[in-house]
């Protein structure tokens, strides 16, 4: 990658839109389908949201993190959902900004629709709704405003969060979700606080991830032998998977319990076969980890 930038030298750190190709990426895993729906992609100074991934660290990684960053060493952060087709259930794994979000990222409008077409059947169609966790980017089209009310985007569906997520958010709500995002859904009974490690059937699974949240999960998939892993926000980009100690600390809940999070499923994922899905993770967004001379690093030729 290029060469180091001075990291006395002041640093673009306001997140700015980067347009990306509209055509969406799909998976197989066993008898399972994932395909990715994209809001958005941002790029940013990596000390905006990782500020111990200096620039100097950037430079000195190898190719393979190239697709994750700029020529100039800015951080991509894609938001997207992933749609699981597991058999008749269709669920879809965090639901991005919203097109109400006053925060850093903006959401777009036409998100939705784009998302309704990557589902079988439409919004209509859709089982379950999982939220990682409940920070704005994950949770914003849980609902959207019509008729002077927040509404469920996905009607028929039944949305789940850990409990120990809900309750950690109903106590500190910092980034403001609840009201439009939550409460609607508690409202009318259709959101379900579950334990991390639930099973949603006998393809597709919670697993507790805390750190970042008071009870984040990551979603596994299993099929046919195959594995998957949408890690949510227990990984923002794969440079960690070469550097897990380098943690969201401002947005952490807990950054220590967060990089013990990463180094337990690093032990799990590096050199298994399990492809991983990056929740923040730019094009090509799935990889496999593998084992280095030094650090582990991120193989996108699956």
């Amino acid at each position: 990658m290029s060469e180091a930038a001075d990291d006395a030298k002041p640093r673009r750190q306001v997140v700015v839109r980067k347009p990306e190709p509209a055509d969406d990426l799909t998976w197989q895993v066993g008898e399972v389908s994932i395909a990715r729906c994209l809001e958005t992609v941002a790029e940013m100074s990596p000390r905006y949201l990782l500020p111990d991934l200096s620039h100097e660290l950037v430079a000195w990684l190898p190719e393979w993190a190239a697709p994750f960053f700029t020529p100039d060493g800015m951080m991509l952060l894609s938001v997207h959902s992933f749609v699981v087709q597991s058999g008749e259930l269709t669920v879809v794994v965090d639901t991005c900004i919203g097109d109400h979000s006053d925060h850093s990222l903006a959401g777009d409008a036409g998100f939705v629709d784009r998302l309704a077409a990557a589902i079988p059947g439409g919004l209509e169609a859709v089982d379950f709704v999982v939220c990682t966790h409940m920070h704005f980017d994950h949770v914003g089209w849980n609902t959207r405003f019509a008729d002077g009310m927040w509404v469920p985007t996905f009607p028929n569906a039944r949305y789940l969060v850990s409990k120990d997520e809900l309750d950690g958010t109903q106590a500190n709500d910092l980034m403001g979700v609840m009201a439009p995002s939550i409460t609607p859904l508690i409202e009318r009974g259709m959101l379900d606080a579950v334990e991390s490690d639930h099973r949603i059937d006998e393809n597709v699974c919670l697993v507790p991830s805390a750190g970042h949240s008071p009870g984040h999960v990551c979603v596994m998939i299993e099929s046919s032998g195959e594995r998957a892993l949408i890690t949510g926000d227990s990984f923002h980009s794969p440079a960690q998977f070469a550097y897990p100690e380098v943690s969201a600390t401002y947005a952490d809940t807990d950054s220590a319990a967060a990089t013990a999070t990463r180094h337990r499923l690093l032990e799990q994922l590096i050199d298994a076969d399990t492809i991983v899905l990056g929740t923040h993770f730019s094009r090509p967004t799935a990889g496999r980890v593998r084992s280095g001379s030094e650090r582990a690093w991120f193989d996108t030729t699956i």
